[in-house]
């Protein structure tokens, strides 16, 4: 298990140095990158052999150093630290981006731009806010009709910010794939009376993001 992020220590990696590739993965608006979502899904991919390195935004850690909650950044501030990030670990070999709901967003907006210069083959997201809850008008799909790399949704199909009904509606671009997550909410928690459980539907994520990276590097090798 990773040490606590600190000053010192700004991201958290987990799984093997020899991994086939790494999962840079990034957090949402209102919880930090060692939330036990992320940690779940962070030690989950790490164990099937992957790598996994989770950051914080500026303005979560600034709100760890501070002690006080903040707003996000603006989208601008959000996206140069998908830059940086991918710089800094570039090294690393093949490169997966992602996140929960909006450091997942975050990265599927970057996607394209940074598959293009670095050894970026895809993005994963752990439920896509493709709109706030309660106004399934104010639509966050634009990029998404047009994505040519690979992008995996993992999505509960109670998500507020996109439940199947809608989902399924929308015109997505080929390269976006979404999987469901039975009666999942936002983190995947599903009702007492569905019959599934949290932890299951956790790791039915885990697996799922697992496989498609596990394609993707398959894709990339030609084999």
């Amino acid at each position: 298990m990773p040490d606590a992020p600190s000053l010192d220590n700004p991201c958290l990696v987990d799984g093997p140095d020899a991994a086939p590739a790494t999962l840079l993965l990034a957090h949402g608006a209102g919880a930090p990158m060692d939330s036990p979502f992320l940690q779940t899904i962070a030690t989950g991919l790490a164990e099937r052999g992957w790598q996994v390195l989770r950051f914080e935004f500026p303005y979560m850690a600034q709100a760890r150093r501070l002690g006080q909650r903040r707003a996000p950044d603006r989208q601008p501030v959000l996206l140069q630290s998908w830059r940086d990030q991918v710089a800094r670990a570039a090294d690393h070999g093949p490169l997966f981006i992602g996140g929960k709901s909006m450091g997942g967003r975050m990265a599927s907006l970057v996607l394209d731009e940074l598959a293009a210069a670095n050894p970026v083959l895809a993005c994963l997201c752990f439920g896509y806010p493709f709109h706030p809850p309660g106004k399934p008008d104010a639509l966050r799909i634009e990029h998404l009709q047009t994505l040519r790399h690979p992008c995996l949704v993992l999505q509960g199909e109670r998500d507020t910010f996109g439940r199947r009904a809608e989902v399924e509606a929308y015109a997505l671009s080929p390269a976006v794939q979404v999987q469901w997550i039975a009666d999942g909410d936002h983190s995947f928690k599903p009702t007492k009376r569905s019959g599934f459980s949290e932890s299951g539907n956790l790791q039915q994520a885990i697996a799922a993001a697992d496989q498609f990276m596990t394609s993707c590097c398959r894709d990339r090798s030609g084999g």
